[in-house]
């Protein structure tokens, strides 16, 4: 054990899975999954309007009843969700007589499920100042904590947690509600066509593809003209490659939205669950950041990896309240691969962002805009044995008064993970000032077992009065946290 490591206070903290915390979503009875409104004519969808239109109104209520006696206090405004999944369906039931409202509801319950969010692990937390500052003791500060949960099919989304940290270190988590619930969301206000261009050809389509898929679109678009656009390329003559590319489109579209939860919702009941089609596997690691803007503003600006099952799309979410976000794609040759962390403030006048470009080296870039990223140079090569594998980074730099301070991770023998840290000059971070050449924390005995054995990895820690507060995962199943002061911290920085 070096020096660092045995100043690391471990906190008898632990952030595990719940699995009784369900979120409902819409069900389709299929043995191919695929969107309501892209299943042509599916013959189990039908058999089941039939058999519930065949019931008599006794038995629908009845049959409601049970349902409602079985999950009403596992969710909340159950009677409100089934109606409106109901409402998603009505275009496609085989009658337009009009339903009893029991029918209605019973018919919404058949074409919904539960989804226990994070039955499988709930890791990769990340630490930031909460908006509300309000109420408290000095020298405490209040935090919230993003996780990534990862459910059945190994869908990951982002939940949150919140908790007060006081000036030694120690941690008050809050209560967490038995309750989910997820936002209500829209597309973008408007799209243009060169931006789409662009970026479908940096997703490997062709340019005479994408410039097919593209043709008939004006500059700027709306999501509607899209659609109508996608169902005439469906339909018509163009040569497959052109059609896939249209799809390629709609799904790019569908990945800049904006999603609003209900007022009144405690931190804890709120989850950002795979919406667009691009993010159907999974959204992965988010890395937030308390971002201040030139004029003095606040925005939490999260960095996340979306994945389809085959594509992997760099996103990039903002929020100022927590209550609305705002979903972007990430756009520009320098934008591959996983691992983005955003700087919390631009430098010298440019937004500035680490990456993980070649999936090996730690990797630097700016920006005049936030959405469009051009150039990337690498700026940390693994040196150590126990980061021979691969760098990255483990969250945003975080500012203090001896430079810019990231959080690393490194694999070494046996992909174990280990955690470590570099410093970066305030002005010009592309300059190394000092780099741990051990581990920071690696995972203890009592740490090494899981859904991937020998992994600790955190996306953000933060700077607390003199100690850096670092939520981390256990193994890719849960999370903890340590802490340590800084100065320990810079003492042991190796020199470049």
């Amino acid at each position: 054990m070096s020096y660092l490591e045995s100043r690391i206070r471990r906190l008898p903290l632990l952030i595990g899975p719940n699995p009784r915390r369900v979120l409902l979503r819409p069900f389709i009875p299929s043995l191919i999954v695929k969107p309501l409104e892209r299943q042509e004519i599916n013959p189990r969808v039908l058999s089941l309007f039939s058999r519930v239109m065949h019931l008599d109104e006794s038995n629908v209520e009845a049959k409601l009843a049970e349902v409602f006696s079985d999950f009403h206090e596992r969710h909340q405004k159950i009677h409100d969700i089934f109606a409106e999944r109901f409402e998603q369906i009505r275009p496609f039931l085989p009658t337009d007589r009009e339903l009893s409202e029991s029918r209605r509801l019973l018919l919404g319950s058949y074409f919904t499920n539960e989804y226990s969010l994070e039955s499988t692990a709930l890791f990769n937390p990340g630490m930031i100042p909460a908006p509300d500052q309000s109420g408290l003791n000095p020298g405490e500060l209040r935090f919230f904590l993003s996780l990534r949960a990862t459910g059945e099919g190994h869908i990951s989304s982002i939940t949150f947690r919140s908790g007060i940290v006081d000036l030694a270190g120690n941690i008050r988590l809050d209560p967490v509600s038995p309750y989910v619930c997820q936002p209500r969301s829209q597309p973008a206000a408007k799209y243009d066509t060169p931006t789409f261009l662009r970026k479908l050809q940096e997703l490997g389509v062709e340019y005479f593809d994408a410039r097919g898929a593209m043709q008939g679109l004006p500059e700027t678009f709306v999501m509607e003209d899209l659609i109508n656009h996608v169902r005439h390329l469906r339909s018509g003559a163009e040569a497959p490659s052109v059609r896939r590319a249209g799809e390629r489109a709609l799904m790019l579209a569908q990945a800049n939205y904006t999603v609003r939860f209900a007022d009144g919702l405690d931190i804890s009941e709120k989850i950002l669950f795979p919406f667009a089609q691009s993010e159907i596997n999974g959204i992965e690691d988010a890395r937030f950041t308390r971002f201040e803007e030139s004029d003095g503003s606040i925005s939490y600006t999260a960095t996340y990896t979306a994945y389809d099952g085959s594509v992997v799309l760099p996103q990039i979410l903002q929020t100022r309240d927590f209550h609305e976000f705002s979903i972007r794609t990430l756009n520009g040759p320098a934008i591959r691969n996983k691992g983005m962390a955003l700087f919390p403030k631009k430098i010298n006048g440019h937004y500035a962002m680490l990456g993980r470009q070649d999936g090996e080296n730690i990797h630097l870039m700016f920006s005049d805009h936030l959405h469009f990223w051009y150039e990337s140079q690498i700026l940390l090569r693994p040196s150590e044995p126990w980061e021979f594998v691969q760098l990255g980074n483990c969250g945003p730099p975080i500012e203090t008064a001896a430079g810019w301070l990231v959080i690393t991770h490194g694999v070494g023998p046996m992909r174990k993970y280990c955690l470590g840290a570099i410093l970066l000059d305030l002005k010009d971070p592309s300059r190394i000032l000092g780099r741990l050449c051990e581990p920071l924390l690696r995972p203890a005995p009592d740490e090494r077992e899981g859904y991937v054995p020998n992994v600790v990895y955190s996306c953000g820690a933060l700077l607390h009065g003199e100690n850096i507060i670092l939520p981390y995962a256990v193994s890719d199943t849960s999370s903890r946290f340590a802490v340590v002061p800084l100065v320990d911290v810079l003492n042991e920085m190796k020199k470049s």
